[in-house]
């Protein structure tokens, strides 16, 4: 499993930060969000099988709105101010030191 931030934000992979859904979602709202990620993603691996760059565009489009609604991407879900470190490395946030203090997997 990957490591959470202590502020449940983000989730950190190879060095980077990468942002959480939104906890507030309701259970079955979330679920159907990410029940159209995993159809999205599909699409997107049959459109670069079939190679039709319209699909691919389409699909591609698809993911983002899925991961905008459960609050991967787009505006953020928390209302504090603090900004956004999504995709930041982690090493380059606020959440540095924290990070130097987990043991190594």
């Amino acid at each position: 499993m990957y490591p959470t931030t202590p502020d449940g934000r983000y989730f950190v992979v190879k060095q980077q930060l990468w942002r959480c859904s939104n906890p507030a979602l309701p259970a079955a709202e979330r679920e159907a969000f990410v029940a159209e990620l995993m159809s999205a993603r599909r699409a997107v691996k049959e459109a670069k099988r079939a190679e039709d760059a319209q699909a691919l565009k389409s699909a591609r489009a698809r993911v983002n709105d899925a991961k905008v609604a459960l609050g991967e991407r787009g505006p953020v879900w928390w209302d504090d101010g603090s900004p956004d470190y999504n995709r930041f490395k982690v090493s380059n946030t606020p959440y540095a030191q924290w990070f130097a203090q987990l043991p190594e997997c």
